[in-house]
C-alpha cells in the first residue's frame, strides 16, 4: 500500500542545518525515516534543526555492509559497562549511540526504539540487517539465559582481536601493494619521459641498438603518443576488475591459499576467528553444537570448514569430542590436545579462550616472518621492474662511450 510507512531498511538520507546550545551553525547527513525522527535525533544532542533536506539515493547506498568491528566493539563494551551495573536495555542503547561513529548512531537508536516497543534485543539487531548471524545468534542465546551483559563483555574482546587480526592483515596487503605501486609509476615515467628522449640520442648518434632496447623504446614511444588513450583503457580495465571482483578475489583467494608462507598466516587467522567465535558462543550457554554450527560460518578457509562441519555432524549423531577431534588434522596437533584435554576436564570456555589468545600471538608472528620473506622478493620485483629498462638503456651507452673511447 502507498501509505504504509517506511521499513527500517529503506530509510533515506538527510542533508540538515542545526544550531548548537552556543549559536553555532553545524551542517551534516544523517539517516532517518521522516523529518520527524531527524528533529528527534537531533534534540537528543542539543542542537535545534532549521532545515533538511532528503536526499534518498545516499540514504539507500549507506544502508548496505555490516558495522565495522571497530563500532560493534565500541557497542558492546558500553553495553556490558551499562548492563552489568543495572542500567535497563534501552537507556544502555541510548548511550552506545552517543559512543558510536555518526554513520551508525541512526542504527542503534532504531534499535532502541524497537526494543522500547516490546522486540527481543536480538529481533532488533536482526531487522536492522547489519549484524552477522555468528553476533545475532550470541545474543540470542545470551537473552535466554539472561546474561546479556556477559555476552556483550565476551563480544567486545572478540571484536577487538579480530579487528587486530583485520588490521595486522591489511599491513601485510598494504606494504607490498605500496612498494609494487611505486615501481609501476617509477617504470611508467620511464617508459615515457626518459626512454624515449635517450633512444633519438641513440638513434641520431647512428649506434646500433638491441632488439630488446629497441622494443622498450617503441613502448616508451607509442605510451607517450597514445597516453590519453592507455589511460582510458587502464579505467576500462580497473572498471572491468571491479564490476567481476567476486571471482576475480575468489580465484585469487584460492591461490594465494597455496603459497607455503601466506597458507601458514591465512590459517592462523581463521583458527584465531573460530576459537574467538566458541569462546563468545559458550560463554553465552550455547551446547557446543549449536556452537560449532555457528562458529563454523566464521570459517573461509575450505578445508577447515569442511572438518569442522563433518566434526559436528558426528557430534549430533553421538560422537564424543576428544575422538572426533583427532580428524580435524588442519588444526595444530598441540590444539587438538588441549582441545581433548578441555573437554575431559570440563574446561572448554576456558580452552576457546587461550587458543584464542594463543592464535592471534601466533598470527602475529607469523605475519612478521611473512613480511621478513617478502622484502627480498619484493626488492627482486623491483629490480625486473626498473633494472630492467635501466639496463635497456645503459647496454648502448655503454657501447657507444667503449665506440667513442
Amino acid at each position: 500500500m502507498s501509505g504504509a510507512p517506511k521499513s527500517s531498511d529503506q530509510q533515506s538520507a538527510f542533508l540538515y542545518l542545526a544550531a548548537g546550545v552556543t549559536g553555532s551553525r553545524k551542517l551534516g547527513l544523517r539517516r532517518a525515516n521522516s523529518p520527524r525522527q531527524l528533529a528527534e535525533q537531533l534534540r537528543r544532542e542539543r542542537l535545534v534543526p532549521l532545515k533538511n533536506w532528503a536526499v534518498p539515493m545516499l540514504g539507500t547506498a549507506s544502508a548496505t555492509g555490516k558495522l565495522k568491528l571497530k563500532d560493534q566493539a565500541e557497542l558492546n563494551f558500553q553495553l556490558s559497562q551499562l548492563l552489568g551495573r543495572g542500567v535497563p536495555l534501552v537507556e544502555a542503547l541510548e548511550v552506545a549511540a552517543s559512543s558510536v561513529s555518526p554513520r551508525v548512531r541512526p542504527i542503534i537508536e532504531r534499535m532502541r526504539e524497537s526494543v522500547a516497543a516490546g522486540t527481543s534485543f536480538a529481533d532488533a539487531c536482526r531487522n536492522t540487517g547489519m549484524f552477522d548471524l555468528v553476533t545475532i545468534g550470541i545474543y540470542r542465546a545470551s537473552e535466554r539465559t539472561g546474561d546479556l551483559a556477559g555476552a556483550a563483555s565476551q563480544l567486545a574482546k572478540t571484536f577487538k582481536r579480530q579487528q587486530a587480526i583485520s588490521e595486522k592483515a591489511i599491513t601485510l596487503l598494504i606494504y607490498p601493494a605500496l612498494v609494487l605501486t611505486i615501481s609501476v609509476v617509477v617504470s611508467v615515467l620511464m617508459l615515457t619521459l626518459v626512454v624515449p628522449s635517450i633512444g633519438n640520442s641513440l638513434k641520431n648518434a647512428n649506434v646500433e641498438i638491441p632488439v630488446y632496447t629497441a622494443v622498450v623504446i617503441a613502448v616508451g614511444e607509442f605510451l607517450r603518443a597514445n597516453f590519453l588513450w592507455c589511460l582510458l583503457g587502464l579505467l576500462v580495465i580497473i572498471s572491468v576488475m571491479v564490476a567481476l571482483r567476486s571471482p576475480l578475489l575468489a580465484g585469487l583467494n584460492r591461490v594465494v591459499r597455496k603459497l607455503p608462507l601466506v597458507k601458514s598466516v591465512l590459517l592462523a587467522q581463521e583458527s584465531a576467528r573460530f576459537f574467538t567465535v566458541m569462546s563468545a558462543m559458550t560463554r553465552s550457554g550455547v551446547t557446543l553444537a549449536d556452537g560449532l554450527g555457528m562458529a563454523t560460518l566464521s570459517v573461509n578457509d575450505p578445508e577447515l570448514s569442511r572438518q569442522l562441519t563433518r566434526l559436528r555432524t558426528r557430534l549430533i549423531e553421538g560422537g564424543v569430542l576428544r575422538q572426533l577431534v583427532e580428524d580435524v588434522d588442519t588444526l595444530p596437533l598441540a590444539t587438538r590436545r588441549l582441545l581433548i584435554a578441555g573437554e575431559r576436564s570440563g574446561e572448554l570456555q576456558t580452552v576457546f579462550e587461550t587458543l584464542a589468545v594463543d592464535h592471534a600471538d601466533e598470527v602475529d608472528r607469523r605475519s612478521s616472518r611473512l613480511l621478513a620473506a617478502m622484502e627480498p622478493l619484493l626488492i627482486v620485483m623491483m629490480f625486473l621492474l626498473i633494472g630492467s629498462l635501466l639496463l635497456s638503456i645503459l647496454v648502448p651507452l655503454m657501447k657507444l662511450s667503449s665506440e667513442i673511447g
